[in-house]
């Protein structure tokens, strides 16, 4: 529903492609650039406006005082999607986005033919729900790479835990910098699906850490999320501040955000 006439609205940041490579063979990264302000203000969790392939005067909808998005009337070809930026550098008005190739879905689609010059734009930005601890465990597949990424670039020093990351096989690993005490596990889904019970069943096979010092972040496809939130509030009894669970796509939607 659109507000009303007098209320307040503005327009979303657009933001342009400088380059495009693929850091693994199924996720494209993609650098954007913008005013400094612009950037400082995009991440980390974004609520992306992707156009449609090829569309390079798209009809982008305003944002209402309250955060609503105001939507053209008519069609327009924007579909809104969430991302976590991998790298924000204001001072040079960079931003990255990776962009999991699976499906056809609207932003895949997008990032698959995205070329110098290509937009898109940013409607709002929050938080990733992460919270320090002594000991982390993080959980997700590759979706949940770069949240997880900067999760762990942003721990300190004497962080300890466990980092499990759900890829389709050795190739689709990526270099991770963070604290020498938090392990890396691959977990390789070889002839599995995407959305498999792969992520889920290592979380089930964990111990639970001593002491109340924890804190767990998960971010997968949303009935992997739900089995493990699960497991992480009865066998594990973490409080609600202790975790965060996103469900960042789901089965049978080409990777669309779970909202």
């Amino acid at each position: 529903m659109n507000p009303p006439e007098d209320a307040a609205v503005r327009p979303v940041d657009v933001l342009t492609v400088t380059a495009v490579w693929d850091v693994t063979p199924a996720v494209r990264r993609v650098t954007l650039t913008a005013p400094a302000e612009v950037v400082a203000a995009a991440g980390p969790t974004l609520s992306l406006l992707v156009p449609r392939v090829d569309d390079p005067a798209p009809r982008w909808p305003e944002v209402a005082r309250d955060g609503r998005i105001v939507w053209p009337q008519g069609s327009h070809g924007v579909a809104l999607r969430s991302y976590t930026s991998r790298r924000q550098d204001p001072d040079a008005g960079e931003l990255d986005i990776d962009f999991v190739l699976h499906g056809d879905g609207p932003a895949a689609s997008w990032a698959a033919a995205a070329a110098p010059g290509a937009v898109l734009a940013v409607a709002s930005a929050a938080p990733l729900g992460a919270a320090p601890a002594g000991w982390l465990l993080l959980a997700g597949d590759e979706t949940a790479i770069p949240a997880i990424s900067r999760i762990l670039s942003a721990a300190g020093p004497q962080t300890r835990g466990l980092a499990l990351l759900e890829v389709a096989g050795p190739a689709e690993e990526q270099d991770l910098a963070g604290p020498p005490g938090v392990e890396l596990r691959w977990l390789h889904r070889a002839d599995a699906d995407p959305g498999s019970s792969l992520l889920a069943d290592a979380v089930a096979a964990l111990p639970r850490p001593e002491g109340e010092d924890l804190f767990a972040w998960v971010g997968a496809e949303s009935a992997t999320v739900r089995t493990v939130r699960a497991d992480l509030r009865g066998r594990w009894g973490l409080r609600r501040h202790q975790h965060h669970a996103i469900g960042y796509w789901r089965q049978g939607r080409a990777m669309s955000p779970a909202g």
